[in-house]
């Protein structure tokens, strides 16, 4: 699997999340698709099946991408000094 970038993932979670509360606030057709199509995204970028495994591989993307974060500020911090 392609591990996507941090922006990118981000972002389609930010898309599924609004086409989750438009649907539920007011379900139409136009909001069905939207969600549809932003679980699809997101379960391929993730390599899940489900919207709720996609949404906990993306967590777990998440913490990978603060932990390396953490760990190049820490060699900067060491190279620095």
């Amino acid at each position: 699997m392609i591990i996507p970038a941090e922006k990118e993932l981000r972002a389609v979670l930010a898309r599924f999340a609004q086409a989750r509360i438009e649907h539920d606030v007011r379900p139409t057709g136009r909001t069905s698709r939207d969600l549809e199509d932003s679980t699809y995204t997101l379960c391929v970028m993730t390599g899940a099946r489900t919207a709720e495994q996609a949404l906990i591989a993306a967590d777990a993307l998440l913490e990978h991408y603060g932990a390396s974060r953490t760990s190049i500020s820490q060699e900067d911090e060491t190279l620095a000094a």
